[in-house]
């Protein structure tokens, strides 16, 4: 596991240890970035259950100016922080150790340019994520831009109010779904914290 391109290019990542984390493939996470090039710089990036960081760390590397990282694993936060380390990129990480469903529903975070959701697999979270999201559009900027990653046996459509599906691409074992706002929501900005 390494950062493909830009400022970190070729850093290997740390694993996180055990088994509680899948990280994405290098061929979905190359796939993903080509999607992106071009529009990450000085882009905001959420990473909900962040695991090792790759994703936010690879946006980091090719010019997202932040990333938060949630992850309720204290294996998960300092093994971030240590990847965070060894690519230099640590001023641009902010490293949340908390629920990411209660993260969503926190007041004040966001808006996010792109928010990248891969919970535990088979255990529907990740429907559970994409709905938390859907009821807060203010969490997302008005370009911003979902990604969730499943394996393919989880794919599964469902309505959502404020949030539309894009696309979706597979690449083996990894199922990647892109989603934006709908052009007609009302995207409001939290207003800064007194």
């Amino acid at each position: 596991m390494r950062v493909i391109a830009g400022r970190a290019k070729g850093r290997r990542l740390l694993s996180v240890p055990g088994n509680s984390t899948r990280p994405i493939t290098d061929r979905a996470k190359e796939a993903l970035f080509g999607k992106l090039h071009g529009w990450l710089p000085e882009r905001t990036v959420l990473d909900l259950f962040g695991g090792t960081g790759s994703v936010g760390l690879e946006a980091l590397s090719r010019g997202a100016v932040k990333a938060t990282f949630v992850d309720s694993s204290a294996r998960a936060i300092a093994t971030m922080r240590r990847n965070g380390q060894r690519c230099g990129l640590c001023p641009q990480m902010e490293l949340v150790k908390a629920d990411s469903f209660r993260y969503l529903v926190r007041p004040g975070i966001g808006p996010f340019d792109f928010i990248f959701i891969a919970p535990p697999q088979f255990r529907n979270m990740w429907i559970r994520a994409l709905r938390a999201v859907d009821e807060r559009p203010d969490l997302l900027t008005a370009e911003g831009t979902v990604v969730v990653q499943i394996a393919p046996k989880e794919r599964r459509d469902f309505p959502l109010r404020h949030i539309i599906s894009l696309d979706e691409r597979e690449y083996g074992n990894v199922l990647l779904r892109y989603y934006a706002c709908r052009p007609d929501t009302e995207l409001t900005t939290p207003s800064p914290a007194a």
